[in-house]
């Protein structure tokens, strides 16, 4: 394992998000899309850095070394700053000389205060006075003195002053909040004819900030933020109640440790050190970017009308046997029903547990709840089954990051409705996406299970690609069973799994035996095929199965939408593996593995990526498709994938990340190939 040749983990996820940087450069992708892109790219690094710089920074903290860790923290942190700010440097090129001037040909003007007409600087100077005054909370630093707390990703102006009647006196330094944590990012201002104006937030403060100081002359102003370790560090999962442990460390989140200090790369040498020095910041804790930072604000960027400047609308399809139907346990028990998320309508998922819940003949229900949406009407149809007499059952994990606090939330709702809950146990998390129902038909018990790659969450389920599967085999209904059992007992199932692959029990064993079997095959000159879809390859027991699979003749094709350890190409060790990442208008989060078993092919979906956590650490639940019709059409959906020649980027050994192209005139882009492959059959 020592001389396994891996790509470090979080190297690899800075190439999946400069991946995602590349839409928002992507001139064929709508305009106001690529600014979403640049949202999506920046809200995925600030949690890069609140958790996984973060915990490098603690590992370096504690004198962890490189022959424990097989990596130094101090190499990683090192290579991980380069690398953002290269990323961070392209990100504002991006937005000052493509998607800037691409607006303005459209009209959208965004402005900055010395840009600003009188009409506009007294509609800016009412707004400040009249919205912003309460909650700009402006300081003066005093060096060892005054150190103001800076809150969790929020935005400041950092400010350099001179006073009026000493104008040869030192610099003074203060700080003023740009609260746009209160108040629209964005603010609209006066403008004529169809021209649409536009100023940031943080250039109403700029302008207005001489206000604040009055005896001061304002020298310049450059933004800066300040992000935590979010990580919840709970001193002894083992012991005490997980429940209130979780909900004390959740309130000590927003005052963890530095993760980051962003400023804009324009300020001047004298300020930075200030600030450094003012909040006992090292040269691994500051990175510069561009004149804005909290870029994820983009999300909320108004469009002004203008749906040219976006996508096309894919509205989602009717599931053909599914969609609002009155009896869908009659068409789920007459055949295996797949649905494919966001094509097909999540109605279907909802329906099924509106109608279990009114459904007299329904005694059971039970479901696993990782995140789901703020508002969810199957967790509201759960709560109604109670009222109808049912039994239910939800089990709760709390820890399931950033959802921690409304997970906890939900769950006392649900406890007051009068579902049973079960919540999280020490040292696992539970990551399936299960859930089962019991009806009486014709006077014996019947299973119904859903089986899904995602989660149970109206919302997501409109933009993550995702499988989900119903189905009455009691092949599965029977296995489904007895992991409930085992989250609500906390004792392992009597019967030994032989058809789900479920963490903590016989998920890698029976990878590695899949595996294998492919192994053998090649070396007795067979076909011998894998075809793995997954969002993170990560375990290294599971690549060096894949290293000797491919060294042995296996051919193996892997997409890959984030982090990939796995080095392909490589001479005598991976040459027989293609990788590819495909990053689009929808997050890529179903994973398939497909194994050519000697030609009577095994597909499987799946909640795990191949990532240590995932198959050691989790309850994870990888499941079988058993239908032949459902096979084919997997089948068909990951061809396209393998084919995409728009969207699909080549990942090898050097990482480059460019589009894959191929001989073929005829573009094909999954996602939009999948919506029409889809729309098809409806019709």
């Amino acid at each position: 394992m020592n001389n396994l040749p891996l790509i470090h983990r979080d190297i690899s996820w800075l190439s999946f998000n400069y991946r995602v940087l590349q839409e928002a450069k992507d001139p064929a992708v709508p305009l106001l899309e690529r600014l979403k892109f640049l949202a999506i790219y920046s809200s995925n690094l600030d949690e890069f850095f609140r958790i996984r710089v973060a915990g490098i920074r603690k590992l370096k903290k504690v004198g962890k070394t490189k022959a424990r860790f097989d990596f130094d923290p101090s190499t990683i942190l090192k290579e991980v700053h380069r690398i953002v700010n290269r990323q961070q440097e392209e990100f504002s090129g991006v937005f000052e000389r493509q998607i800037v001037p691409e607006l303005r040909k459209h009209n959208i003007f965004i402005l900055r205060r010395l840009d600003l007409n009188e009409e506009q600087k007294v509609f800016v100077e009412n707004y400040f006075h009249n919205n912003l005054l309460p909650f700009v909370m402006p300081v003066l630093l005093v060096k060892r003195r005054i150190r103001p707390f800076l809150a969790n990703a929020n935005l400041y102006l950092a400010i350099h002053l001179r006073q009026k009647k000493k104008p040869l006196t030192e610099s003074e330094y203060a700080l003023v909040k740009i609260p746009s944590d209160q108040l629209p990012r964005f603010i609209k201002l006066p403008a004529s004819g169809e021209r649409q104006n536009l100023i940031l937030l943080d250039d109403i403060v700029r302008h207005s900030v001489s206000w604040l100081f009055p005896g001061y002359e304002v020298q310049d102003t450059y933004s800066i933020k300040l992000t935590r370790d979010a990580e919840l560090y709970i001193e002894d999962e083992y012991s005490g109640d997980l429940v209130q442990k979780i909900k004390s460390s959740l309130q000590k989140r927003q005052v963890g440790p530095a993760s980051r200090f962003v400023y804009d790369r324009e300020m001047p040498g004298h300020l930075l050190d200030y600030l450094q020095d003012t909040f006992d910041l090292g040269k691994n804790d500051i990175l510069p970017e561009g004149r804005y930072h909290n870029n994820f604000d983009f999300f909320k960027f108004p469009d002004f009308g203008m749906s040219h400047l976006k996508y096309k609308p894919l509205p989602p399809l009717h599931h053909p046997a599914l969609h609002d139907v009155d009896g869908p346990f009659a068409v789920i028990r007459g055949k295996d029903q797949l649905l494919h998320f966001p094509y097909h309508s999540y109605h279907s998922v909802v329906n099924f547990f509106e109608k279990a819940a009114e459904d007299p003949n329904v005694t059971h229900i039970k479901v696993i709840q990782y995140r789901v949406a703020r508002h969810s009407r199957i967790l509201e149809s759960l709560m109604h089954a109670v009222s109808r007499g049912k039994q239910v059952s939800v089990f709760v994990e709390i820890k399931a990051r950033f959802d921690e606090a409304a997970n906890l939330e939900w769950g006392e709702k649900l406890e007051k409705a009068g579902v049973r809950v079960h919540y999280s146990f020490p040292g696992v998390k539970v990551h399936s996406k299960l859930a089962l129902v019991r009806r009486i038909e014709n006077g014996r018990a019947q299973l119904y299970t859903y089986l899904g790659t995602g989660n149970f969450h109206e919302e997501t389920a409109k933009v993550y690609s995702d499988f989900g599967l119903f189905s009455v085999d009691p092949r599965l209904t029977g296995e489904v069973s007895n992991v409930f059992s085992f989250l609500e007992n906390i004792k392992p199932p009597k019967q030994e799994f032989l058809h789900l692959l479920v963490g903590k029990f016989n998920l890698r064993p029976a990878l590695y035996q899949l595996i294998d079997f492919e192994i053998a095959a090649a070396k007795r000159k067979k076909p011998a095929k894998m075809i793995l879809k997954l969002n993170s390859l990560e375990d290294k027991g599971i690549i060096a199965k894949l290293y000797e699979a491919s060294s042995a003749g296996v051919k193996i094709q892997l997409i890959i939408r984030g982090i990939c350890c796995l080095v392909p190409g490589l001479k005598n060790r991976s040459e027989n593996i293609e990788v590819i990442s495909i990053v689009d208008r929808f997050l890529e989060h179903a994973r398939v593995f497909i194994f050519h078993n000697g030609g009577d092919e095994r597909i499987f979906l799946s909640s795990a990526d191949w990532m240590e956590r995932n198959l050691s650490f989790r309850i994870e639940t990888t499941f079988p498709v058993y239908d032949p019709d459902l096979k084919l059409e997997i089948k068909t959906l990951i061809d396209l994938q393998l084919n995409d020649n728009v969207k699909a980027r080549i990942i090898d050994r050097y990482d480059q990340n460019e589009y894959r192209r191929t001989s073929t005139d005829i573009p094909v882009r999954t996602q939009l190939e999948t919506y029409f492959y889809f729309k098809r059959k409806s019709e």
